[in-house]
């Protein structure tokens, strides 16, 4: 070997021959990435090492100025494209034919994902790119090159889905335990062991069991959340980040926290892991936290009970996902109380297809303030497949009844409601004012420490010293508002009940129908008395009966039946209505005038339908007519043959009278009006004109104005020698 081809053979192995001109007249792409911020910080000879490989690339033959570093990825994980603007980056640089070999310490610091390793790879091989790892170079072009650059974009991910199982594993284990947080809740503190603690402020504490408290008693969200609105209850969060870690914190109280406050089976001592599980199906490209549902307690992963302290017992943290799910505006559930003047909105099953019957309000009238017209109905056939409604009834009438039978219900236990009425106003007053005078003590306590640190500093140190001054006003600010709001309240609410109102409360509650009738009891606290009392009522009103079958189902289980006799339409409907005929014909008989059958029949105490409560003589006639009992009355005209009066053919046709007075007006049936008598209408009709009558009464109405309607509107002229009087 000659010396002069040293060089030679140095050359080449500092320049690999698969790097050719094409490749060194094109940038060379270093590529650097860490998995975590933390690994950035702590993991730094990684860092480096990455770094490093722009000199093996000018040692290739590139020059300086021709080396691109993209770590724009540093502190980003490899598992996605998504956030990875240093790989994106190198993908359209790829893309626009301007590189010729990419660098990097691993494959993995490439990508951890088939999908992302094999794309890069398909754009290096159609743009004769190279790529380089510390263990050597590589042609996606070759073969073999590319058999083991997919080789490896498999054992990458394949790695990634390792480490995340160990690191899974690992959490498992020590949830399993009970010893996993990820930060306290509301109400909760971590110690300095690690363990979980409840909050040891007493004021927290008391604002926690007055939530609680207060959702047994009231039953709804909404209702718990203007209940601390009004009271001006804040509530008590620790801040989770900032320069203001771990420092309480009173804040407005919100719909969303207190739904999470009632579903968080930690408050009932029950310790989970998993809660929040994530959903692929659910997440948002760009939204790394969006995916998640919340887990049932019993579905966890992990869920031991009896594990940490607790607010509550399990049983009624059990009670209130019942009652919360029962609130729902749902077909299966009973629903919250809700604004109308109805009293059984949910309560209410229907005895054919099982559905909850809804409630229909009518058309405003002049009375409908006081007494609104609504009706429940069974709607689900009806909406969902077009069917007939299964049954309805009049609201205010089953409103009635159930409201005489919860009266009658509470009736035994008047004198001692009316002790625990007394007991609770005055508890409940108790409570709130031991929540002002804690808050009270809190603002004293802050103005307190305000005037210690503005005491404590040195006054030449005026930089601190206005600080402090201004933060001790502050203090001294919200104290004053603090004492001025329990003022206002210890004047709205004495903290004891004067006599006079302890008698009134007594009074009231003894007497249980005056105070459900009384102006100021709401609807919406009818109806929670109901629903204390009862827990379904199943309904049997078929459409054609007057009267409907009642099945009420009590809180314990126990199970009354009762017979309701509601308004109907028809006078086919009412139960009586073949003895009610024979009545009126028996008194005919004995020569009596419709006013005095109506007269007679009140007396009696028989009852027309609808939500009429008496007779009249127009009734006692239009039931004649009904049931062909009608006795001819004397007439100054007898009807020649076709002739009909006007109700006599209203009765033949089954039309309603104000049909038949519009097509007189319009000219479609023979009419004239007597000069003798009452001035009575007769109208002629033959059997032809009573076949075009029958096929106009069975026209659709929008028909009536079309051509094809014309032969049926036209009536055949009056016969000259009936025509005359």
């Amino acid at each position: 070997m000659n010396a002069t081809d040293v060089p030679a053979i140095e050359s080449r192995l500092l320049t690999p021959g698969k790097i050719q001109a094409a490749h060194l007249e094109r940038l060379a792409v270093v590529y650097v990435r860490q998995s975590s911020v933390q690994q950035v910080q702590d993991h730094r000879e990684s860092t480096a090492l990455q770094y490093a490989l722009r000199s093996r690339a000018i040692a290739w033959g590139w020059p300086p100025e021709r080396v691109l570093v993209l770590d724009q990825d540093l502190g980003r994980s490899g598992a996605s494209i998504e956030g990875r603007v240093g790989f994106q980056q190198l993908l359209a640089e790829v893309s626009l034919d301007h590189v010729g070999i990419v660098l990097g310490i691993e494959m993995s610091r490439l990508a951890r994902s088939c999908r992302d390793w094999h794309q890069l790879l398909e754009l290096c091989a159609l743009f004769n790119t190279l790529l380089a790892d510390q263990d050597g170079l590589y042609d996606p072009r070759q073969y073999n090159d590319r058999l083991l650059l997919g080789l490896k974009g498999t054992l990458s991910e394949a790695e990634l889905h390792v480490l995340h199982q160990r690191m899974n594993e690992g959490r498992l284990n020590k949830a399993r335990r009970a010893e996993l947080f990820n930060h306290p809740p509301m109400g909760y503190v971590r110690l300095a062991s690690g363990e979980l603690s409840i909050d040891p402020d007493q004021q927290v504490q008391s604002v926690m069991h007055l939530m609680f408290q207060k959702f047994q008693e009231l039953g709804t969200l909404n209702a718990l959340l203007r209940y601390l609105v009004r009271n001006q209850i804040r509530m008590p969060i620790r801040a989770i980040g900032g320069a203001e870690h771990g420092q309480l914190q009173w804040r407005r109280p919100n719909r969303q926290t207190l739904r999470n406050l009632l579903h968080h089976p930690l408050y009932a001592g029950a310790y989970t892991w998993g809660r929040r599980p994530v959903d692929p199906r659910r997440k948002v490209p760009g939204r790394p936290s969006t995916g998640r549902k919340v887990a049932a307690a019993e579905d966890c992963q992990v869920f031991l009970k009896d594990r940490c302290p607790a607010y509550i017992t399990w049983q009624r943290y059990e009670a209130n996902r019942r009652r919360l799910a029962e609130n729902r505006n749902r077909a299966d559930a009973a629903g919250a109380p809700r604004e109308g003047s109805a009293l059984l909105p949910g309560l209410i099953v229907c005895g054919v297809c099982g559905q909850r019957l809804n409630v229909h309000y009518g058309s405003p009238r002049s009375d409908a303030a006081s007494h609104p017209h609504y009706r429940y109905a069974c709607t689900r056939n009806y909406s969902s497949y077009a069917a007939p409604l299964c049954q309805g009834i009049a609201g205010r009438i089953l409103d009635d009844m159930i409201a005489r039978l919860v009266l009658k219900a509470l009736e035994p236990a008047a004198l001692e409601l009316s002790l625990a009425a007394e007991a609770d106003m005055t508890q409940e007053r108790q409570r709130l004012e031991r929540h002002w005078q804690q808050r009270l003590e809190r603002s004293q306590y802050d103005s307190d420490r305000a005037g210690r640190q503005y005491h404590a500093v040195e006054p030449e140190n005026r930089l601190v010293a206005r600080e402090l001054e201004k933060r001790w006003e502050q203090a001294l600010i919200e104290q004053r508002a603090v004492q001025e709001a329990h003022e206002r309240f210890v004047h709205d609410q004495p903290a004891e009940l004067s006599e006079a109102e302890r008698e009134a409360v007594i009074r009231l509650s003894g007497d249980i129908p005056a105070l459900w009738h009384a102006s100021q009891t709401s609807c919406d606290e009818r109806k929670q008395v109901v629903r204390y009392l009862i827990d379904k009522i199943v309904l049997q009103a078929p459409m054609d009966c007057e009267m409907a079958d009642v099945s009420v189902h009590w809180a314990g289980g126990y199970v009354s039946h009762h017979e309701l006799r509601r308004p109907v339409a028809r006078y086919e409907q009412l139960r009586d209505y073949e003895s009610l005929s024979k009545r009126i014909l028996d008194l005919r008989e004995q020569h009596r005038t419709s006013a005095q059958i109506a007269e007679q029949l009140n007396s009696e105490g028989w009852h027309p339908p609808k939500r009429r409560s008496t007779f009249n003589p127009g009734m006692v006639r239009s039931i004649f007519y009904r049931r062909h009992l009608a006795t001819p009355r004397p007439a100054a005209y007898a009807l020649k043959p076709g002739e009909w009066w006007f109700g006599g053919l209203a009765h033949e046709l089954q039309l309603p009278h104000p049909t038949l007075y519009s097509w007189m007006r319009r000219g479609w049936v023979n009419a004239k009006r007597l000069e003798i008598g009452q001035g009575r209408w007769v109208l002629w009709a033959d059997e032809t004109e009573l076949e075009r009558l029958r096929g106009l009464r069975a026209c659709p109405k929008s028909w009536h104005a079309q051509a094809q309607a014309a032969l049926l509107t036209r009536p055949t002229p009056w016969p000259a020698d009936l025509s005359k009087v």
